[in-house]
């Protein structure tokens, strides 16, 4: 069977270790039972791990001749072969209950794809995978840290997340100019923030967009200069010193300078 060649224009690096692939099918060892979608499947060396382990997988794959081979490679996908962009999929049409999202993702993608993970929390109790080392890290990184920014707080809001281990650029065809990282987010208790959580967005994003501002100075477009809050401690601080609690803090007290201005 002749490989796919990997196109530059997706981002496809395809992972050759077969050793690791089977370490990333087994972060979903927890949820077994449930649904499974795998986003990039290439040429299946993470598919074939995933078939042994669940029974209801579906793939998608934007590559035509990745979509070809994997027909020919797996007859066990006949009608579970999704040809088509993750990003545009009408992702409640895909099973009946909640189903995990897994796969060694797109590179130049991979944060839109964890938005749209992020939009359907409440279906999407695990999300794990591969991703570039510098995105994993911001994801998991903490407060304090100089990788925290609007994933890591986001995110973490609803996701439990966790840094599995570190992946060799040599393990992939072609090998990217990058490291890569294996993370796995598994859906907290959170059912509400306690705050306006598309406000809570805003003021996360407006923050990190000028990181190096004291949030007296970056969301001054949010609480203008007359919000009687302005003396509070929480904004002569940066963006990466707050905690995903002091976010929801801080949101309600945008509200109320909002609400008195």
């Amino acid at each position: 069977m002749i490989p796919v060649k990997p196109k530059k224009s997706l981002g496809q690096h395809f992972l050759t270790n077969l050793e690791t692939a089977a370490r990333i099918a087994c972060t979903l060892d927890a949820f077994k039972g449930l649904p499974v979608l795998e986003i990039g499947p290439g040429m299946g060396v993470l598919t074939q791990f995933l078939l042994k382990n669940n029974n209801d997988l579906k793939v998608i794959e934007l590559d035509n001749e990745s979509v070809r081979y994997l027909k020919a490679r797996f007859p066990a996908l006949e009608g579970r072969i999704i040809e088509g962009d993750f990003l545009r999929l009408p992702l409640d049409t895909l099973f009946n209950s909640p189903y995990c999202v897994i796969g060694n993702y797109p590179y130049n993608i991979s944060s839109q794809i964890l938005f749209r993970v992020l939009e359907n929390k409440d279906t999407i109790p695990c999300c794990a995978g591969m991703f570039q080392k510098e995105v994993a890290e911001r994801i998991a990184s903490k407060p304090g840290k100089k990788a925290y920014g609007i994933l890591s707080v986001l995110l973490q809001a609803y996701y439990d997340i966790e840094y599995l281990f570190t992946v060799d650029e040599q393990q992939f065809d072609p090998p990217p100019a990058v490291q890569s990282a294996v993370i796995r987010l598994v859906r907290n208790d959170v059912k509400a923030l306690g705050c306006n959580e598309q406000l809570f967005k805003q003021v996360v994003k407006t923050g990190f967009n000028q990181r190096r501002k004291t949030l007296r100075n970056s969301l001054k477009v949010l609480i203008g200069k007359d919000c009687p809050f302005h003396d509070r401690a929480v904004f002569d601080k940066r963006p990466e010193q707050l905690s995903v609690q002091e976010f929801i803090d801080l949101t309600n007290l945008v509200e109320s300078c909002v609400k008195t201005s």
